[in-house]
C-alpha cells in the first residue's frame, strides 16, 4: 500500500438540525470563540480540514473532523485531496508530515507556531549530521541503518532515507529493527527517542543491555562513548525522551497497585524502561486506546500517557475504572499551545484569503522523507504477513 492509498474517508457531518447550545464546549475559553469557530468552520468546509491529534484538549477535539496519532491524521488529510487547507491541530514534526505526504496543491497550517516537540527538538539535523560524520571516522556507515521515530523533523526523516534506512512508529518499531538486520546492517542508530529505542531492542528482541549504548549528542564528537562501544553495539540510541513520558516513575505502578488492587497498569513505550519493566502492558496510543475499550467492565486501568487521552477514555468508557498512572497528571504542554483563540485566528485569517503559519517542507527533504515512510510502510505490511 502506497502512502496516500486509504479510502476517502467522509468528514464530520453537517451540523444542520443541532443548535449550537447543544455542542457548545468552552472549558478554556468562551462559548463566543466556540461559537464564531463552528460559524467559520461551515461556513469553510468545503476547503478546510481540521485535524485532532489524541493529546488535545477538549476544547479542540470537538472541532477535529479526525482525531488520530501524527501519521494516521497526515494520511488522512492526503486522503481527502479535495481540501486545500489542512489545519493541523498538533504540533511542528506532525504538519511537516502532513506536507510530506499532502498534494501539492494542499496547504498545511499549524495554528501556533510555538507548537513543537521537545523529543524532536533533542535531535537537531546538525547534531545528527555531526554524529553520522563522527562515527565514521571509526567504522563504515554504510553497516550501520539510521532508523527515526515517526516523532522527528523532517529533515531528519529524510537523512534516514537518504542513508538507507526509514521511520518507524511505537506500533511496528520491532518490524523495522529486523528489517534492518534482515538486510545486512550491523547496528542501528535510532533517533531520538532513547525510551523506545531500548524498550524495544530488549524487550521485545532480546537484545543485551551492553549492546545497547547512548549517544549523548552534547558531548560532541562520539557522544562519550568510546570507539569499542560503538564496534560493539547492535543499537545506539539518541539521548533523547518525551517530557510527558519522562515523568512517570518507576514506583508509579507499586503505588497504583497498592491503592487499586487488581488494577491493570498500561503503558506507552515512550516510557522509561524501568516503568515499562513493571507495566502489565505496552503499547502504542491506539493499543492503549483498543485495550480498553476492548476490556470489561468493571475493569480497572493506570495508563501511563498524555492526561488530555486518559480523561477522555475515562469519560467514554464511565463503566471502567481510568486514571493516570502517576499520583498528578502531565499533559503535552506544547501540544496545549493551540488554543481555541490561535484555531479561530487561522479562520478569519482563511475568510479574508490570508494564509497564515503554513508549514513549508522543501523539495529534497521532502523526496527522501517520503522514502523513509513508504520503506516503514512496506516492512511493515511484508513483516504483518
Amino acid at each position: 500500500m502506497s502512502i496516500t492509498e486509504l479510502p476517502v474517508i467522509p468528514l464530520a457531518p453537517e451540523l444542520s438540525g443541532t443548535t449550537v447550545e447543544e455542542f457548545l464546549k468552552a472549558e478554556t475559553t468562551t462559548e463566543d470563540v466556540v461559537r464564531r469557530i463552528h460559524e467559520l468552520k461551515a461556513k469553510l468546509r468545503d476547503k478546510v480540514v481540521i485535524l485532532g491529534h489524541h493529546y488535545q484538549r477538549e476544547d479542540i477535539i470537538q472541532f477535529a473532523d479526525r482525531t488520530g496519532d501524527s501519521f494516521e491524521l497526515a494520511r488522512y488529510a492526503a486522503s481527502n485531496p479535495d481540501k486545500e487547507f489542512i489545519i493541523f491541530c498538533g504540533v511542528h514534526f506532525m504538519a511537516e508530515t502532513a506536507d510530506v505526504l499532502s498534494a501539492d496543491h494542499q496547504k498545511v497550517i499549524l495554528p501556533d507556531m510555538k507548537a513543537g516537540c521537545s523529543m524532536s527538538d533533542m535531535a537537531r539535523p546538525e547534531q545528527v549530521f555531526d554524529a553520522w560524520d563522527a562515527i565514521g571516522e571509526v567504522m563504515d556507515t554504510t553497516k550501520i541503518c539510521p532508523i527515526t521515530y515517526m516523532n522527528s523533523s523532517a529533515a531528519i526523516k529524510a537523512f534516514c532515507g537518504e542513508h538507507g534506512g526509514a521511520v518507524s512508529t511505537s506500533s511496528n518499531n520491532k518490524f523495522l529493527f529486523d528489517w534492518a538486520f534482515s538486510q545486512g546492517f550491523e547496528k542501528i542508530f535510532f533517533f531520538p527517542d532513547q525510551h523506545l529505542g531500548r524498550n524495544t531492542a530488549h524487550f521485545q528482541m532480546g537484545i543485551p543491555l551492553d549492546e545497547i549504548v547512548l549517544f549523548d549528542q552534547s558531548q560532541g564528537g562520539l557522544g562519550g562513548l568510546t570507539p569499542e562501544q560503538i564496534k560493539k553495539a547492535k543499537i545506539i540510541l539518541w539521548r533523547g525522551h518525551c517530557s510527558v513520558h519522562q515523568h512517570f516513575q518507576p514506583s508509579h505502578p507499586d503505588i497504583m497497585r497498592a491503592l487499586y488492587p487488581g488494577i491493570k497498569v498500561i503503558v506507552h513505550p515512550e516510557c522509561m524502561f524501568d516503568v515499562v519493566q513493571k507495566a502489565d502492558l505496552v503499547g502504542s496510543t491506539a493499543f492503549i486506546v483498543k485495550t480498553v475499550e476492548q476490556s470489561a467492565p468493571g475493569s480497572s486501568w493506570a495508563i501511563g500517557t498524555e492526561h488530555h487521552l486518559v480523561s477522555r477514555l475515562k469519560h467514554t468508557h464511565p463503566d471502567k475504572f481510568v486514571t493516570t498512572l502517576a499520583p498528578f497528571a502531565c499533559e503535552c504542554a506544547t501540544m496545549y499551545r493551540i488554543s481555541p483563540e490561535a484555531l479561530l485566528g487561522i479562520l478569519e485569517d482563511l475568510d479574508r484569503g490570508v494564509v497564515r503559519n503554513r508549514i513549508v517542507v522543501t523539495d529534497n527533504e521532502k523526496h527522501w522523507a517520503k522514502v523513509a515512510l513508504q520503506r516503514m510502510l512496506d516492512i511493515t505490511a511484508q513483516s504483518a504477513k
